[in-house]
């Protein structure tokens, strides 16, 4: 009874790490990858991520490596949006849109877009409405080109060539050498911008949320129509976003940190 405890015990563990370290890497693993960097035997790593496939929390893409699948994606958001990180979470939100007057929201990427993970609203009539939850391209939104900038070069010109480049609005670039040119400058600035590329008439910007070890895990942004902010005006709220983005990603870590 003891040994198959452990066995079991063990099991749990291994799974549990596949899934902690697929779920942090920052390129899609191989089999062989897991098993080097885990220290678990082969035989065993191809089992065990063949049954974590079957039950929907990795899957495998076209090269064969492994990337989260739809359940671990569900437990992440489900972990996100659990009451104990929400209040935080919400009051920060709150208080930056009424230090703006605008709407302010939290993006996290998705693929080659991005979900609206949350927000607050702000109480003027006349504003973009899109649903917690709505998908929406990383080519012409701040938080989108301020993502696909904190990538390294290389996977992201790979991205960038894949996309749709779709003309959503009067400014959307659809150029791959111009989008680049303006991931660089984003990626210096470590703010994103959308000069009415999204929505024509609405102009936004974005600042990353980093984890512990300083990665772009999601993005906080404001955006505004132009007929009562401009974009230099967001631009201005750079700080204050900078200081909020930093209280959400304490609260990432650990809601502690954030609510005393």
């Amino acid at each position: 009874m003891q040994t198959s405890v452990r066995e079991k015990g063990s099991t749990i563990s291994r799974v549990m790490e596949i899934i902690e370290a697929v779920s942090k890497a920052e390129r899609p693993l191989s089999p062989a990858d897991l098993a080097c960097l885990l220290d678990i035997p082969k035989p065993s790593i191809h089992r065990l991520l063949n049954q974590l496939e079957a039950d929907g929390f990795v899957q495998t893409n076209m090269r064969g490596l492994i990337i989260p699948g739809e359940r671990m994606h569900g437990v992440a958001w489900g972990v996100l949006h659990s009451q104990r990180f929400s209040a935080a979470r919400r009051a920060i939100l709150q208080q930056l849109t009424e230090q703006i007057g605008e709407t302010c929201g939290i993006a996290i990427p998705n693929g080659s877009e991005m979900i609206y993970y949350d927000r607050v609203q702000s109480d003027w009539p006349l504003q973009l409405n899109l649903q917690v939850g709505s998908h929406t391209p990383s080519w012409c939104t701040a938080s989108g080109k301020l993502y696909l900038s904190s990538l390294p070069r290389q996977r992201r010109q790979k991205i960038i060539s894949h996309l749709p480049l779709r003309q959503y609005a009067r400014n959307t670039i659809v150029d791959v050498t111009l989008l680049e040119a303006d991931l660089a400058r984003i990626k210096n600035r470590k703010i994103g911008t959308d000069n009415e590329e999204f929505v024509d008439g609405m102009v936004g910007c974005a600042v990353p949320i980093l984890d512990r070890e300083g990665r772009l895990c999601a993005c906080l942004f404001i955006h505004a129509p132009v007929l009562r902010k401009s974009l230099d005006q967001l631009l201005s709220y750079s700080d204050i976003l900078r200081t909020a983005a930093a209280e959400l990603g304490s609260l990432i870590d650990g809601p502690d940190s954030v609510t005393g």
